[in-house]
């Protein structure tokens, strides 16, 4: 079976019948692409990204959370360290918001802790 002929004949056929006539936004401008800014070899992925529900904000914040972590290795001084580790947690808990929008499951008893005990200096 030539499937490619078949369509393009029900198209035809349907196009006479003028059922293309009067479609939703018949005449209007096509909206405009959303990922326009984006360069062409990359707008594919961007799609599939977005239609898996990766959002650009939450690519942004890993990107910060391993920059975070990199720093976190390469100082020498401790209080910068953990300067940078509560950075790094308050990244941590933005990102796993993030994620539960999406109904992800996160590994999160670390984040579950960290949360108790900001919610006990709160409570105080």
């Amino acid at each position: 079976m030539d499937f490619f002929r078949i369509t393009e004949d029900q198209i035809r056929k349907a196009y006479k019948n003028g059922e293309f006539d009067n479609l939703p936004g018949m005449g209007k401008p096509l909206p405009e692409d959303e990922l326009a800014n984006i360069p062409e070899d990359l707008r594919m992925a961007y799609r599939i990204m977005r239609n898996a529900g990766f959002s650009p904000e939450e690519a942004s914040v890993k990107k910060e959370l391993m920059t975070i972590e990199d720093l976190i290795r390469k100082s020498e001084s401790e209080l910068n360290k953990e300067d940078l580790r509560k950075e790094l947690n308050e990244k941590m808990l933005k990102y796993n918001e993030l994620l539960s929008k999406r109904r992800v499951k996160t590994n999160s008893s670390v984040f579950k802790n960290y949360e108790r005990k900001i919610e006990k200096k709160f409570l105080k």
